[in-house]
């Protein structure tokens, strides 16, 4: 169980190489909604996601041999483990789906590190790690189902309470959980947190119907960021623990999610990073009236060929 000290110590830990990004209210008429919303722009954090946040922590608290780390990843963590170990002088291994696409392998090689890419999704970068990992000595950076990991974004939680400490509910996309575990793991049940899946990818909807082990197939828009087939074991127990809401949006909802987001804003997100702002304008969730609802936009790292 992840704690709020844990969460604490990451915090301290991670202060002097992350970034507190901002945050933005959008009125009601900015998209169409009858109800005002906080964006946290989390997009803007080193390498474009949060992942900075438990790769920073993870190369801080774990003992690193000197095979270094190995991190698999559908691309946002992979390009996160490369910049922490970078900026921290570990070695490291990452290993990349094609489908990460070559924004984010880009980001990963301009951090120094020439990434192993394979054929497939996450799932089979991650077993091609597994076997690196064995035969190396190197150790694992979960990109999902690991303490330091969790412990690492649950100071965005912690971040998120004190910018905005009135907050009624907070929507947050979810792949392999360890996002959702780690903000979940700092609220508990102080705050109405929804868990948001692309209908092509429901891991944690899924989990919650039919159990922790269940495996899904994968697919979709946001499926390099939003891609695991099953959820993380920590994340789970805490979704489980705390009650967590799981609602599903469709690809063309993401979509319109993210031009909203662009039009509205000028704020260029991923398609994962639209996911939670897609239950809102597409309506798969509504708030209670007068609540104050906040949206987390999670990640940036898209082609910016349409923009």
């Amino acid at each position: 169980m992840i704690t709020q000290d844990d969460i604490r110590a990451a915090a301290a830990r991670i202060a002097p190489h992350v970034r507190k990004t901002p945050v933005l209210r959008l009125e009601a008429d900015a998209l169409g909604l009858a109800y005002p919303i906080d964006l946290k722009l989390e997009l803007f954090q080193h390498s474009g996601t949060f992942k900075a946040r438990g790769a920073v922590n993870s190369l801080l608290s774990l003992d690193i041999p000197e095979a270094g780390v190995v991190a698999a990843s559908g691309g946002n963590h992979g390009a996160a483990v490369a910049w922490a170990a970078a900026k921290l002088g570990v070695p490291a291994r990452v290993f990349v789906p094609e489908i990460a696409g070559q924004t984010k392998i880009g980001l990963i090689r301009a951090s120094g590190i020439e990434p192993d890419v394979v054929s497939g999704v996450y799932a089979d970068a991650f077993e091609a790690s597994e076997a690196y990992r064995a035969e190396s000595g190197a150790v694992s950076i979960h990109a999902y189902d690991a303490a330091a990991t969790l412990e690492g974004q649950g100071t965005l939680g912690m971040e998120i309470e004190d910018q905005l400490p009135d907050l009624d509910v907070l929507l947050v996309a979810v792949g392999g959980g360890g996002l959702i575990g780690g903000i979940a793991s700092w609220y508990g049940d102080r705050l109405k947190i929804v868990a948001v899946e692309p209908e092509r990818a429901p891991t944690l909807n899924a989990a919650l119907r039919d159990g922790r082990d269940t495996t899904v197939e994968v697919g979709g828009v946001a499926v390099n960021s939003l891609g695991a087939r099953q959820i993380g074991t920590l994340s789970y127990d805490v979704a489980v623990r705390y009650g967590i809401e799981s609602v599903l949006v469709p690809d063309d909802a993401i979509v319109a999610a993210q031009e909203a987001l662009w039009s509205s804003a000028r704020v260029a997100t991923e398609p994962g990073g639209a996911a939670a702002l897609a239950a809102l304008t597409g309506g798969a969730f509504e708030p209670m009236v007068g609540a104050r609802v906040g949206v987390l936009v999670c990640g940036a790292n898209i082609d910016p060929a349409p923009f």
